[in-house]
């Protein structure tokens, strides 16, 4: 039997009804995993692969941890919240990203995420934390500012090798693309996201600590109202970190657990993850029914007329 197989199970489904009619379908796959790297439980197939997208963010904020770099310019939890953000562009996460810049003298300008529409700065790109966090090692190290985003750049590197000790695997077998920002992204295991995120939240690897703290210190920075990060972070009080990627990517961490899940909505659906999410977070318990209610009252029911239904539950392996 293959390990494949192994870690194999039912897909879950989500259903769009209109007044209780089935009008569209969506299937997703999930994994958790413990810190060690043990899976626990499935649906779907644990060894599918996806780009990991924003939800690599604490792991590429790591680069700012070891390099002297928040000591020398005097950052702080709330500067490392917004590294990890995808934030909404409010001026209080700009002007977070500004001051980044701003204790490192670097230029706005150096940024190379793109410019959104209807603003001609890139701070309030949503990654802009993630792109001034990424310039402030390179001037910490002496590298050059306008090469960051290339995956064989000395930053770009040095985050990869980062993630490779986490995964125990050497990072070069991570196979990498460029993320919507410009910044690289990689391919990985569904329970290799679960295996990162169950770390993120075990408590024992000091700099991913502090990462931890910071984003569930300030969730409102890691994304905003009405987000579903912040808000599941406010309503479980930091007992969960959260973190979503595009085309349907959410992980998630059991604080002080040492367990991790990891979601992909097959078609790349956002309104899927969310309602996935809640679904599972409360077959384990790792929400109560009251903050299911709550999270479902914005994520499940979407209209008057809509609402999503999740057939499916993790299995253990």
């Amino acid at each position: 039997m293959t390990r494949a197989k192994r870690y194999s199970a039912p897909k879950i489904e989500i259903n769009l009804l209109r007044e209780g009619i089935v009008e569209s379908t969506h299937s997703a796959e999930a994994t958790v995993c413990d810190d060690r790297g043990r899976t626990l439980l499935v649906a779907g197939n644990a060894e599918t692969t996806a780009f990991v997208r924003s939800a690599l963010q604490p792991f590429q904020a790591l680069a700012v941890m070891g390099t002297g770099t928040l000591e020398r310019y005097q950052l702080n939890d709330k500067d490392l919240a917004i590294i990890c953000s995808s934030h909404q562009g409010r001026i209080d996460q700009v002007r977070q990203v500004f001051n980044i810049l701003w204790q490192t003298d670097i230029d706005p300008s150096s940024l190379q995420c793109p410019v959104p529409k209807e603003y001609n700065s890139p701070l309030y790109h949503n990654c802009s934390g993630k792109h001034a966090a990424m310039l402030a090692v390179c001037k910490q190290r002496n590298w050059p500012l306008n090469t960051y985003l290339k995956r064989t750049s000395s930053i770009q590197q040095l985050i990869l090798k980062k993630i490779g000790e986490l995964l125990k695997i050497p990072g070069e077998e991570l196979i990498g693309a460029h993320d919507d920002c410009g910044v690289p992204t990689y391919s990985m295991k569904l329970s290799q996201m679960a295996h990162l995120y169950a770390q993120l939240a075990s408590g024992n690897h000091l700099d991913l600590e502090r990462v931890l703290r910071a984003m569930t210190y300030y969730p409102d920075i890691i994304a905003g109202s009405g987000s579903f990060d912040t808000e599941l972070m406010h309503l479980t009080k930091g007992q969960l970190v959260s973190k979503t990627g595009a085309e349907g990517i959410q992980c998630v961490g059991q604080v002080g657990q040492g367990m991790g899940l990891a979601i992909k909505v097959i078609d790349g659906s956002k309104r899927a993850k969310h309602t996935v999410a809640i679904h599972l977070l409360r077959q384990m318990g790792w929400i109560s029914p009251a903050v299911a209610e709550i999270l479902s009252e914005t994520f499940t029911i979407l209209t008057k007329h809509k609402r999503l239904e999740v057939i499916g539950e993790l299995t253990m392996v």
